[in-house]
């Protein structure tokens, strides 16, 4: 029997996000990647992947399976993402949660219109930890769930502190409160808000005669950032920056604490630890596409989220296989 043909990816966007798709094609061999389409001069990324500006995305309607959408949540996504969903199946990690009903129906209605397929907002939260998230209130219905999100680095909350004037490099890291998540892990269900349950601990290199105390007092009343937050600041050398606080880890933990029907307590736990955010994401993207290939081949049009995709689709495996290994 003639084998399946490999599935053909493009990316678009070439920032963390997007070499981490590379990447992690790469470790997939039913893949293979078509090309990278970029707003920057094509011949700057410094790639080994033919790159394309992204004007030049529509020609290849017919040659890319699936679209991995590596751009920001924040104007590219909301302002882009349908336009690509107008000629290809796409993936996306659109990550504003408040926003994500509004953006699903945009997407979705562009998807159905041109007989398309989309997944948006998947990654590991929103995206795995959706999911842990909807696991556990199915299993405890009675019961509580809590999301602790690092120690990582925040790249929204690092690009506010290297905005403030002094500030020559900066990083911060989101804690979760450890005596927070030992009384959830010991049965205790408290009422909490984000800033009950998470640190907020930046470093900075600080421009030669900045004013420190300024420069703090800045970071620290910082309106919907720190604020609200025990927020911690620490000024070190550029050395020991350069050393130390270049890496992307992140992680978190989702616990579900609840009850069954006879009073007895019960805990679901998923913990991710990652040293590279963007590796790691990019991980998750290139598995979906698989599904979302597979899924567009049965004919299924419009957008999705990670809830309505089943997991074997995910896998190169065929279901037998998984049968006997995994079950």
């Amino acid at each position: 029997m003639k084998p399946e043909r490999k599935i053909r990816i493009g990316i678009a966007g070439y920032g963390n996000l997007g070499r981490g798709v590379e990447y992690a094609v790469k470790q997939n061999p039913d893949m293979e990647l078509i090309g990278v389409f970029t707003r920057r001069p094509p011949d700057e990324l410094h790639c080994s992947l033919p790159a394309f500006q992204i004007s030049d995305m529509k020609n290849f309607k017919d040659k890319i399976d699936v679209m991995i959408l590596c751009w920001g949540s924040a104007t590219d996504l909301p302002e882009h993402g349908a336009a690509a969903a107008e000629f290809f199946n796409t993936v996306d990690s659109f990550d504003t949660h408040a926003k994500i009903p509004e953006y699903f129906r945009k997407i979705d209605e562009c998807a159905r219109k041109n007989h398309t397929l989309s997944l948006i907002s998947c990654g590991w939260d929103p995206g795995l930890f959706s999911l842990a998230r909807l696991l556990g209130h199915c299993v405890l219905p009675e019961g509580k769930d809590y999301t602790f999100w690092g120690k990582g680095v925040s790249q929204g909350h690092s690009d506010a502190i290297r905005r403030v004037p002094g500030v020559k490099y900066g990083i911060q890291y989101t804690v979760p409160v450890q005596d927070v998540v030992e009384k959830i892990r010991n049965g205790e269900e408290p009422e909490l808000k984000s800033s009950d349950m998470h640190l907020r601990i930046c470093y900075i290199v600080p421009e030669k005669g900045a004013d420190l105390k300024k420069i703090e007092e800045t970071i620290i009343n910082m309106p919907h950032y720190f604020k609200e937050y025990k927020t911690t600041v620490n000024f070190i050398s550029e050395e020991e920056f350069k050393k130390n606080h270049t890496g992307m880890p992140h992680g978190g933990t989702v616990i579900r604490s609840g009850k069954s029907a006879t009073g007895l307590k019960h805990r679901i736990e998923f913990t991710l630890n990652l040293e590279s955010n963007p590796e790691f994401t990019a991980s998750v993207l290139v598995a979906y596409a698989r599904a979302i290939f597979r899924m567009a081949k049965e004919g299924k049009t419009g957008a999705l989220t990670v809830f309505d995709i089943p997991f074997a689709y995910l896998s190169p495996e065929p279901d037998e296989k998984l049968r006997e290994k995994l079950l």
